[in-house]
């Protein structure tokens, strides 16, 4: 089964594995190539627990013993750790976003490229509710939110408006239902704009933002100290919730103080600035030119 090349792989692990004897977490395996490159840095007595909530993710399992498969969402990770009697961990990586897999199976609706296909966009197949439930249920207010917050669509009152009116007259099942609902307010770009309508409503549907909080408030909790937080992100609204987080503790980047005035930091950032890919690898792997790696050490 192909997904994606892993992205930044060297420069992620190398951010993540202090101590080839440790316990890791992967909260996002996927095709498991990141996995295997942190299995590659541990000894016999290390360890890695890899979460992916895509049961076609677990098709990908690695035959090695130090490695710990959790068919879940990370927004539970802790919940597993106790499980597995795991009190805390040297590292967590998570690469976020939607993988090549997903984007390339029609099946899963998350692409505009497939027109024929049902709305889906579920990035636990598992889960009750798909994109078409979102469109048919979402009032005009939210959806104006959800295309303005999560797609950054300059029009998304219009978007919003004619998707309201549309689902009035006729049902919006297939991908290619929304797309002539769509195609009337496009601005700009096609491809950019329908990838950013798409985008959002997948980010809204799978709560993505929220499970991303949840990741980084735990990671706090389950990292011993000098444990690192390595954070592969592919748009802004991510980077930004992160990049907050490393410097504040928080999501919204909200400096904190004690009674003494002393900033309460619980993670301290290990690199200096935000790293991208080279031009070697966007070539090599266009999933790639959006990557921003950050990494963090609790303090």
């Amino acid at each position: 089964m192909e997904y994606h090349n892993p992205v930044l792989l060297k420069e992620s692990v190398d951010e993540l594995v202090t101590d080839p004897d440790g316990v890791y977490v992967d909260v996002t395996f996927g095709g498991g190539g990141h996995s295997r490159e942190i299995l590659k840095r541990l000894s016999d007595k290390g360890r890695l627990i890899a979460f992916d909530q895509d049961l076609d993710a677990h098709n990908n399992r690695i035959e090695d013993d130090r490695i710990e498969m959790v068919h879940s969402n990370f927004c539970f990770l802790e919940r597993f750790l106790k499980l597995l009697k795991v009190n805390d961990v040297h590292g967590i990586l998570g690469d976020l976003g939607v993988s090549s897999f997903h984007l390339n199976a029609p099946e899963r609706g998350f692409s505009f490229r497939y027109p024929d296909v049902k709305l889906d966009m579920r990035m636990n197949p598992l889960y009750e509710d798909t994109a078409i439930d979102l469109i048919r249920n979402y009032s005009e207010e939210e959806l104006v939110a959800i295309f303005s917050k999560y797609g950054e669509i300059r029009n998304s009152k219009t978007l919003a408006a004619e998707i309201v009116s549309a689902r009035n007259s006729r049902d919006i099942i297939m991908v290619g239902d929304l797309l002539s609902v769509v195609e009337p307010v496009i601005r700009g770009n096609r491809n950019r704009y329908l990838a950013q309508v798409f985008q959002a409503i997948r980010i809204a549907l799978n709560d993505e933002m929220g499970t991303l909080e949840s990741l980084l408030n735990q990671s706090v909790r389950v990292l011993r100290i000098n444990g690192r937080l390595v954070i592969i992100s592919y748009h802004s609204l991510e980077d930004r919730m992160v990049k907050n987080f490393m410097k504040s503790g928080n999501a919204e980047g909200e400096l904190i103080k004690d009674d003494f005035g002393k900033i309460l930091k619980p993670l301290k950032s290990v690199t200096k600035k935000v790293i991208v890919p080279t031009g070697v690898e966007i070539r090599k792997n266009n999933r790639a030119r959006s990557a921003k790696l950050r990494a963090a050490v609790k303090v």
